[in-house]
Protein backbone atom coordinates (compact mmCIF):
# COMPACT_ATOMS: atom_id res chain seq x y z
CA UNK A 1 0.00 0.00 0.00
CA UNK A 2 1.59 3.29 -1.07
CA UNK A 3 1.22 6.58 0.71
CA UNK A 4 -1.05 9.05 -1.03
CA UNK A 5 0.58 12.03 0.68
CA UNK A 6 3.79 13.65 -0.59
CA UNK A 7 6.81 13.84 1.74
CA UNK A 8 6.92 16.85 4.05
CA UNK A 9 8.69 19.92 2.73
CA UNK A 10 12.26 20.61 3.87
CA UNK A 11 12.67 22.87 6.89
CA UNK A 12 13.04 26.59 6.20
CA UNK A 13 16.56 28.03 5.86
CA UNK A 14 18.33 28.35 9.17
CA UNK A 15 16.56 25.36 10.70
CA UNK A 16 18.01 21.92 11.27
CA UNK A 17 16.61 18.49 10.55
CA UNK A 18 14.26 18.48 13.54
CA UNK A 19 13.03 22.04 13.22
CA UNK A 20 15.33 23.66 15.78
CA UNK A 21 16.83 26.97 14.81
CA UNK A 22 20.48 26.59 13.86
CA UNK A 23 22.45 29.56 15.08
CA UNK A 24 25.56 30.28 17.04
CA UNK A 25 26.21 28.57 20.33
CA UNK A 26 26.87 31.23 22.92
CA UNK A 27 29.60 31.05 25.53
CA UNK A 28 28.01 30.83 28.97
CA UNK A 29 29.19 32.02 32.35
CA UNK A 30 31.54 29.19 33.36
CA UNK A 31 33.50 28.82 30.12
CA UNK A 32 33.93 32.61 30.01
CA UNK A 33 35.06 32.56 33.64
CA UNK A 34 37.77 29.98 32.86
CA UNK A 35 38.89 32.06 29.85
CA UNK A 36 39.15 35.10 32.12
CA UNK A 37 41.23 33.16 34.65
CA UNK A 38 43.70 32.27 31.87
CA UNK A 39 43.86 35.93 30.81
CA UNK A 40 44.26 37.05 34.45
CA UNK A 41 47.23 34.71 34.92
CA UNK A 42 48.89 36.17 31.82
CA UNK A 43 48.21 39.74 32.96
CA UNK A 44 49.46 38.95 36.49
CA UNK A 45 52.78 37.74 35.12
CA UNK A 46 53.07 40.87 32.98
CA UNK A 47 52.16 43.02 36.00
CA UNK A 48 54.80 41.35 38.16
CA UNK A 49 57.44 42.03 35.50
CA UNK A 50 56.32 45.67 35.18
CA UNK A 51 56.53 46.21 38.96
CA UNK A 52 59.97 44.63 39.04
CA UNK A 53 61.21 46.85 36.19
CA UNK A 54 59.74 49.97 37.81
CA UNK A 55 61.47 49.16 41.08
CA UNK A 56 64.76 48.72 39.26
CA UNK A 57 64.33 51.91 37.25
CA UNK A 58 63.22 54.01 40.22
CA UNK A 59 65.74 52.48 42.61
CA UNK A 60 63.24 51.57 45.30
CA UNK A 61 64.78 49.77 48.26
CA UNK A 62 61.64 47.64 48.81
CA UNK A 63 60.79 49.58 51.96
CA UNK A 64 57.02 49.49 52.19
CA UNK A 65 55.52 52.81 53.21
CA UNK A 66 58.17 55.03 51.62
CA UNK A 67 57.16 57.68 49.06
CA UNK A 68 59.20 55.85 46.40
CA UNK A 69 57.33 52.60 47.07
CA UNK A 70 53.99 54.41 46.84
CA UNK A 71 55.05 55.99 43.53
CA UNK A 72 55.97 52.57 42.14
CA UNK A 73 52.63 51.10 43.21
CA UNK A 74 50.59 53.97 41.72
CA UNK A 75 52.61 53.93 38.50
CA UNK A 76 52.39 50.15 38.18
CA UNK A 77 48.63 50.33 38.77
CA UNK A 78 48.20 52.85 35.97
CA UNK A 79 50.48 50.88 33.66
CA UNK A 80 48.56 47.70 34.58
CA UNK A 81 45.25 49.34 33.68
CA UNK A 82 46.60 50.47 30.32
CA UNK A 83 48.14 47.06 29.60
CA UNK A 84 44.85 45.32 30.50
CA UNK A 85 42.84 47.68 28.29
CA UNK A 86 45.17 47.14 25.34
CA UNK A 87 45.34 43.36 25.96
CA UNK A 88 41.57 42.97 25.77
CA UNK A 89 40.68 45.68 23.24
CA UNK A 90 43.41 44.88 20.70
CA UNK A 91 42.83 41.13 20.76
CA UNK A 92 39.03 41.26 20.76
CA UNK A 93 39.05 43.71 17.84
CA UNK A 94 41.55 41.59 15.88
CA UNK A 95 40.60 39.02 13.23
CA UNK A 96 40.60 36.25 15.84
CA UNK A 97 38.16 38.28 17.95
CA UNK A 98 39.46 36.68 21.13
CA UNK A 99 42.01 36.98 23.91
CA UNK A 100 44.42 34.14 24.58
CA UNK A 101 42.05 32.64 27.17
CA UNK A 102 39.09 32.77 24.80
CA UNK A 103 41.11 31.26 21.95
CA UNK A 104 42.25 28.37 24.16
CA UNK A 105 38.59 27.58 24.96
CA UNK A 106 37.26 28.17 21.44
CA UNK A 107 35.39 31.41 22.11
CA UNK A 108 35.11 34.58 20.06
CA UNK A 109 33.64 38.04 20.70
CA UNK A 110 31.46 39.52 17.96
CA UNK A 111 29.05 42.40 17.59
CA UNK A 112 25.43 41.57 18.17
CA UNK A 113 24.90 41.33 14.40
CA UNK A 114 27.78 38.84 14.01
CA UNK A 115 30.42 41.20 12.63
CA UNK A 116 33.93 41.84 13.95
CA UNK A 117 34.44 44.35 16.76
CA UNK A 118 36.13 47.66 16.16
CA UNK A 119 38.80 48.86 18.57
CA UNK A 120 36.37 51.50 19.87
CA UNK A 121 33.64 48.91 20.56
CA UNK A 122 36.16 46.59 22.23
CA UNK A 123 37.25 49.54 24.38
CA UNK A 124 33.61 50.20 25.30
CA UNK A 125 33.23 46.53 26.24
CA UNK A 126 36.36 46.76 28.43
CA UNK A 127 35.05 49.89 30.18
CA UNK A 128 31.64 48.24 30.57
CA UNK A 129 33.32 45.54 32.65
CA UNK A 130 33.81 48.16 35.38
CA UNK A 131 30.04 48.63 35.49
CA UNK A 132 29.58 44.83 35.61
CA UNK A 133 32.00 44.75 38.56
CA UNK A 134 30.63 47.73 40.49
CA UNK A 135 27.25 46.10 41.04
CA UNK A 136 28.59 43.17 43.07
CA UNK A 137 29.60 41.25 39.90
CA UNK A 138 25.94 40.83 39.00
CA UNK A 139 26.76 42.18 35.55
CA UNK A 140 29.00 39.14 34.98
CA UNK A 141 26.55 36.68 36.52
CA UNK A 142 23.90 37.83 34.04
CA UNK A 143 25.76 35.79 31.37
CA UNK A 144 24.39 32.66 33.01
CA UNK A 145 20.77 33.75 32.74
CA UNK A 146 20.24 35.86 29.62
CA UNK A 147 18.99 34.46 26.33
CA UNK A 148 22.19 35.00 24.35
CA UNK A 149 24.44 34.49 27.42
CA UNK A 150 25.24 38.19 27.49
CA UNK A 151 26.80 39.88 30.50
CA UNK A 152 25.97 43.51 31.25
CA UNK A 153 29.11 44.76 29.50
CA UNK A 154 28.06 42.77 26.40
CA UNK A 155 24.71 44.53 26.44
CA UNK A 156 26.36 47.92 26.88
CA UNK A 157 28.69 47.32 23.91
CA UNK A 158 26.21 45.25 21.86
CA UNK A 159 28.47 42.18 21.73
CA UNK A 160 28.07 38.42 22.09
CA UNK A 161 30.55 35.66 22.93
CA UNK A 162 30.16 32.58 20.75
CA UNK A 163 31.74 29.15 20.63
CA UNK A 164 33.71 28.64 17.44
Amino acid sequence: MSSQYPPPPPPPPGYGQYGQMQGPTYGGFWIRFVAYVIDAVILSIVGWIVRLLLRLIMGVQAAVGTPQFDTVMITSGLVGLIVSWLYFALQESSESGATVGKRVLGLRVLRGDGTQLTFARATGRFLGKFVSSFILMIGYIMAGFTERKRALHDMIADTVVIKT
